[in-house]
C-alpha cells in the first residue's frame, strides 16, 4: 500500500466514524491478520499515522472541514466559520447553562481534583446535588479518587468526553486564566463563563456536522482568582442551594 492509498483508508474511516478515532484504532485499519485472527506482520506504526494525518490535515486545508486532535482521538469536523451557515438547519440553540452550573464547572477544570466541601468553599454557597448530578449525566465530570482524609470525600475531575465535546485535545487548550484576570472583571467568573460558552458553541456547530476515562491532570491557577470566585458566590448567598 503505498501513502496516497493508505490517506484515502485513513480518511474514509475518519469520515464514516461516529466517534473520534485514536491512534490505536487506525493502527488496526492496516493489520493484516491470518485465518484465526493472529497479526501478520508488522503493519504501520504510529509515527507513520501521525505523519498521515498532517498531510491529511494540511490536504483538507481552506476547506469547510477539517481534521483536529481531541482527548480521545483524531476526527472530522466543520469549521467554526460555518456555524452561522449549519445553524439554518438546525436552528435550535444549545442548552444555556445556569451560572451556578458554570462556576462548578469551572472550579473543577481549573482546580481538579477538587472534592464538594472544595467547591462549596470557593463558591461560599452549598452546592446543589442536581448540579453535579447533571454534570455526570452529561459525562463531563466523573470521581477520580478519594481524598485521604475523615470521610474520604470523592475527588471530582473532569474527563475525556469534557474537552470532546468542547473540542479540544487536553486541559491546556481551556482559556488561560492570566488573559481573563486582566480586565475589569478580574474578580469574578464572569470572564471565564463566557469563555467556556464560546467553546461550548464551538462544540455544537462541529456536532451539526457529524450526526455530538477521567483526566487527573492539575491545572495551575492564580491565588488571586480565589477571592474573586468567592465573591462572585457571595452574590447567590440569598439561597442556601440554588437550583440549576
Amino acid at each position: 500500500m503505498n501513502t496516497d492509498e493508505a490517506k484515502r483508508v485513513l480518511e474514509t474511516a475518519l469520515l464514516c466514524a461516529r466517534e473520534p478515532m485514536s491512534i490505536h484504532g487506525m493502527k488496526k485499519l492496516f493489520a493484516e491478520v491470518d485465518t484465526q485472527g493472529r497479526q501478520v506482520g508488522a503493519g504501520v506504526g504510529a509515527d507513520t499515522i501521525k505523519i498521515l494525518l498532517e498531510e491529511l490535515r494540511q490536504d483538507w486545508d481552506g476547506r469547510g472541514i477539517e481534521i483536529v486532535s481531541l482527548a480521545s482521538g483524531w476526527r472530522f469536523q466543520s469549521r467554526p466559520e460555518m456555524k452561522p451557515y449549519l445553524d439554518r438547519l438546525a436552528p435550535e440553540k444549545p442548552p444555556r447553562y445556569s451560572r451556578a452550573t458554570l462556576e462548578t464547572l469551572a472550579i473543577i477544570a481549573y482546580r481538579q481534583p477538587v472534592t464538594r466541601g472544595d467547591i462549596e468553599e470557593i463558591r461560599g454557597v452549598a452546592v446543589n446535588s442536581q448540579t453535579i448530578k447533571m454534570l455526570e449525566d452529561r459525562g463531563w465530570i466523573d470521581v477520580v479518587g478519594h481524598r485521604e482524609v475523615v470521610g474520604r470525600p470523592a475527588l471530582l475531575g473532569t474527563t475525556r468526553q469534557f474537552l470532546d465535546d468542547l473540542g479540544l485535545a487536553s486541559l491546556s487548550q481551556l482559556p488561560p486564566l492570566q488573559p481573563l484576570a486582566e480586565g475589569p472583571d478580574s474578580r469574578s467568573l464572569e470572564a471565564l463563563e463566557a469563555a467556556l460558552n464560546d467553546n461550548f458553541d464551538r462544540a455544537a456547530a462541529s456536532a451539526a456536522a457529524d450526526d455530538l476515562a477521567p483526566s487527573p491532570v492539575e491545572v495551575p491557577i492564580r491565588d488571586t482568582l480565589d477571592d474573586g470566585i468567592a465573591k462572585a458566590g457571595q452574590q447567590n448567598k440569598d439561597t442556601n442551594d440554588e437550583p440549576n
